[in-house]
């Protein structure tokens, strides 16, 4: 919502430049799009890490009490 009340902002201001970023919009989107998915994937393989190191610890701490 706050996007689409900049773009009337700047379709208010300058309605060239509105136009330019409304279809510059998705070109650069689909750019970002491999970057973000590298991202993701970096991110869940460090939680697999943590994840990995942390398990002998969870066995050491023994079962946890469920109230």
């Amino acid at each position: 919502m706050a996007t689409f009340i900049l773009w009337l902002i700047l379709l208010f201001i300058s309605w060239p430049f509105a136009l330019l970023a409304l279809i510059l919009y998705p070109i650069v989107w689909l750019l970002v799009l491999p970057f973000r998915l590298i991202g993701v994937t970096v991110g869940a393989i460090f939680d697999i890490l943590v994840a990995i190191i942390k398990f002998p610890l969870r066995i050491l701490k023994g079962p946890s009490e469920v109230r």
